[in-house]
């Protein structure tokens, strides 16, 4: 059986980068990837893949920012100096035997998410996810296992039900209803990650939630029942889009690890 390697590869290149305190910089930038390269190869070492998906952001707008304009309008763009150095990095991976998947319209989480899902249904083994990333942690729920390259840790079922309140399978409902900051993500005001879970937990999904909300003589049933429209559009954006046309086949993302 394979074993794939899906490499979030931005939360590994931010991270490194942020966890800099220089100022931005061309020297900063170059010294971040190559700690990040570092990090391509430890992962790599570690898990010893038999394919490897290191999926990037491509930039610009996405299928998300024409649903809603202001998804992640908050949020501070690419320092110049990392962006410019990305194309070089990319080249190094390359140069690593990595196939680096940048596509227009998408997210990398919504290629990861294709990937991963698609890997796991044809039967082909284990499908590890490296990435801190919440929103990815939902595909704990189809049998993929995720893995904190940072603090060198596995994230499972148990875990997401630990850090969330909820089963992997409900991350979808409960980021929806609570929102994202960093991403734009509305959810229904006042609604926290306690009282969604509770609400989750109590109903079963979201669709159980609002069908019980109709009937609920509280503040939270109020705002529910109000904010309707925008808590779907909110589970439209939190979810991963798993049917993106990849362009590529397995024997392209085979690795050697030899």
């Amino acid at each position: 059986m394979g074993k794939l390697l899906a490499i979030d590869g931005l939360n590994i290149v931010r991270r490194v980068y942020e966890a800099s305190p220089e100022p931005d910089s061309a020297e900063k930038a170059d010294i971040a990837l190559r700690h990040a390269l570092s990090s391509f190869r430890k992962l790599l070492a570690t898990h010893a893949p038999s394919h490897v998906l290191a999926a990037f952001d491509f930039g610009g707008p996405t299928w998300r920012h024409a649903l809603y304009p202001r998804y992640r309008e908050q949020r501070a763009p690419m320092p110049s100096f990392l962006r410019d150095a990305l194309p070089g990095f990319h080249a190094k991976l390359a140069g690593e035997g990595l196939h680096v998947l940048m596509l227009p319209g998408v997210e990398a989480d919504d290629v990861i998410g294709t990937g991963v899902l698609r890997w796991l249904a044809e039967g082909r083994g284990d499908a590890i996810v490296a990435s801190t990333d919440k929103d990815l942690h939902g595909l704990i729920a189809q049998g993929a296992l995720v893995w904190d390259h940072f603090k060198g840790e596995w994230h499972d079922d148990a875990w997401v039900r630990k850090k969330f309140g909820v089963a992997p399978e409900l991350l979808v409902d409960l980021l929806a209803l609570m929102g994202d900051v960093t991403d734009g993500v509305p959810g229904v005001s006042k609604v926290g990650m306690k009282t969604a879970a509770k609400r989750l937990n109590a109903y079963g999904n979201l669709d159980a939630v609002m069908a019980g909300a109709g009937i609920l003589k509280t503040p939270v049933g109020e705002r529910l029942r109000a904010e309707r429209e925008i808590l779907y559009l909110s589970r439209q954006l939190v979810q991963l889009k798993t049917d993106v046309r990849l362009g590529v086949t397995w024997n392209m993302l085979a690795f050697d690890t030899f």
